[in-house]
């Protein structure tokens, strides 16, 4: 089935990914494709909407992203968010200059004129600003719709051209009415449907995969995180025995996190799992290795070899399943600038399998979509809101050297904060909460006697996409119980500390 889609021009900004996901958790299929897409590109695209996103540059910078004019000439409807309404207004004739002075923040904008896109928005509401440049003069047929104290073009419109701009950021959680202008553009000018659900993916996916799998002898690489855990679950309800799933527990997992992959997968949906028991071999390559890209270049080349020594056994297969998910698609298209760290996935892993193809059931998925999918195929809620988790696990949550007395002493810390996170029901709210075992010790007092022992870091962010994160504000009686509770029954951990740092500057893991 061919889903009504919309296309969304990717102009740089910070929250394009977001804006494909708030079109998608309005029921709506979209693409983010690189804005350089030609006219006759889109046209054979045959989008219901075109976005154009934000963006960091000035429409009159020499390498500022332009688009062809053809594009407008396509009866296409188009909505363009700050850059995106900017490029709308200079590409067909307006004026856009520097604005006196900047917004950035909230701003109260007010509708001065009806239209589709402000259908049961209320006159006056907030937005979120973040421009230098503003629109100073509209295009020929185009007329105001929406002004702030200082921006007197924060909307405006063509209802016959179908062609609409916004200088805020609709997108992001401050502008009030932001999702409902979307709707508004989606479901009012481009006329969606909203065929995009996540049952109808699952039905559609299970479907393509049975003809495209059945009877053939299908591998997966299973880590046990959200991504691996769903994709491997949709094949099997594809082809059932067909699929092996080879588990390498290196050892550096989370309290009962290898348990639990056995029981869910095997002994609860009778996947054929085969389960690599290497904590041993991993600690004993890690010995006496502090530097954070060693560790991680180690675990990963250590993994390849576990893996290639299962896939021996198994022999040749005709399909390898990966948990390749829609931002690392869209990340794989890009130039990096530099290298923060080693990425989570590990990359060599098809030149150790002797397969025939690679099946990526959720590469058009967000990760929120990928547990919804997870949702649908009854996968337990523990696996399914399962944090992200990094390849090499515990050991870069260990500063310095990994020893079998720190990741016991960082389990029993770890697990009793996400305990009581849980307890408390912030769960949901929080992106990402975890331990580390900082490298340096303490003196403190436990009864009579002085001790000598490991400070414990707790790490816990609010964020969106992880491109930026801001510390969780945890109330302090849960920090209190936490500290209380560790230092009470956890070995060798005497002092607790609270990070409170945002990225940037700082990165959400420590190491």
């Amino acid at each position: 089935m061919q889903h009504e889609r919309v296309l969304v021009l990717d102009f740089g900004g910070q929250y394009n990914q977001l804006i494909a996901r708030r079109v998608r958790d309005l029921g709506v299929y979209c693409d983010l494709k690189p804005c350089d897409m030609s006219a006759e590109a889109i046209k054979q695209y045959a989008p219901i909407g075109i976005i154009f996103t934000g963006g960091p540059n000035s429409v009159y910078g020499d390498k500022a992203p332009r688009v062809p004019k053809e594009i407008f000439e396509l009866g296409i409807p188009i909505f363009g968010i700050c850059y995106g309404a900017q490029l709308i207004a200079f590409t067909l004739g307006g004026r856009v200059e520097n604005a006196e002075t900047s917004e950035y923040g909230k701003r109260e904008f007010t509708f001065v004129k009806d239209s589709p896109i402000s259908s049961g928005v209320p006159a006056t509401s907030v937005c979120w600003m973040s421009h230098t440049d503003r629109v100073t003069g509209l295009p020929d047929g185009f007329e105001t719709l929406a002004s702030t104290d200082s921006c007197p073009f924060t909307a405006f419109g063509n209802a016959a051209l179908q062609i609409y701009g916004v200088q805020f950021h609709p997108e992001v959680v401050h502008s009030e009415y932001g999702n409902l202008i979307l709707k508004n553009f989606l479901y009012g000018v481009c006329k969606a449907k909203g065929d995009w659900t996540m049952a109808n993916f699952v039905e559609e996916q299970v479907s393509a995969l049975k003809t495209k799998l059945k009877g053939k002898k299908v591998l997966c690489a299973m880590s046990g995180g959200v991504d691996s855990a769903v994709a491997a679950t949709l094949v099997h309800r594809a082809v059932g025995d067909d699929l092996t799933c080879v588990f390498v527990d290196h050892g550096l997992l989370r309290k009962y996190e290898a348990e639990e992959v056995v029981r869910v997968f095997r002994d609860g949906l009778g996947m054929n799992l085969i389960k690599a028991d290497a904590g041993e071999r991993f600690l004993s390559r890690l010995e006496g290795v502090s530097d954070p890209e060693k560790k991680r270049k180690i675990i990963g080349a250590e993994f390849i070899k576990v893996f290639e020594v299962e896939a021996k056994k198994i022999g040749a297969v005709d399909f390898l399943v990966q948990g390749t998910i829609y931002p690392d698609v869209i990340e794989s298209g890009k130039d990096k600038s530099a290298v923060i760290k080693s990425h989570h996935n590990v990359g060599g892993l098809p030149s150790v399998v002797d397969f025939k193809e690679i099946v990526e059931p959720l590469r058009d998925l967000f990760k929120d979509e990928v547990r919804r999918v997870g949702t649908e195929l009854g996968l337990p809620e523990d696996v399914v809101q399962r944090q992200p988790f990094p390849g090499p696990g515990l050991a870069i949550r260990i500063m310095g050297e990994v020893t079998r007395e720190k990741l016991e002493t960082l389990r029993d810390a770890d697990y009793i904060f996400r305990e009581e996170i849980r307890k408390a029901g912030l769960e949901r709210e929080i992106w990402q909460y975890f331990a580390v075992i900082t490298n340096s010790k303490t003196v403190g007092v436990q009864g009579d006697f002085r001790t000598y022992e490991n400070v414990i870091a707790l790490r816990a962010v609010t964020s969106v996409d992880a491109m930026t994160a801001d510390w969780a504000r945890i109330p302090f009686d849960v920090l209190e119980t936490v500290s209380n509770r560790i230092t009470n029954e956890v070995k060798h951990a005497n002092r607790i500390v609270y990070d409170i740092t945002s990225k940037p500057p700082a990165t959400i893991e420590w190491e």
